[in-house]
């Protein structure tokens, strides 16, 4: 193999690397462009159950600051519900947080979950 055909396959395949990564760390970012609709319908049928005052202290998207939000989401794994959590897929998981997020209590529209 030529010096040129060693550096184009290095190069391509640092990229692919490169790309790997940036995708992998942008999974674990959670940010508010998810599906807001099934955030609100995830959050009642998942996490209401709990956070109804029963077992979990009663929890709606306006208990919360939006920077709130972000921290729980960002250190979820401290949690005490931290299995739950595991149970949701990454998509999901974004899906509420756009929902929390979206009606916390600094929001523009913040809102309870009724």
């Amino acid at each position: 193999m030529n010096k040129g055909k060693k550096i184009l396959t290095i190069t391509i395949i640092a990229f692919i690397i490169g790309s790997f990564f940036s995708v992998v760390m942008a999974a674990d970012n959670f940010t508010n462009d998810g599906n807001d609709r099934k955030g609100k319908y995830l959050f009642r049928k998942n996490c209401r159950t709990c956070h109804d005052g029963s077992s979990a202290a009663t929890m709606s998207p306006n208990t919360k600051t939006q920077a709130q939000w972000e921290r729980t989401f960002k250190k979820y794994e401290r949690l005490e519900c931290v299995e739950e959590w595991n149970k949701r897929s990454q998509g999901e998981l974004k899906d509420v947080y756009t929902y929390l997020y979206n009606h916390g209590y600094d929001s523009p529209q913040p809102a309870t979950c009724k």
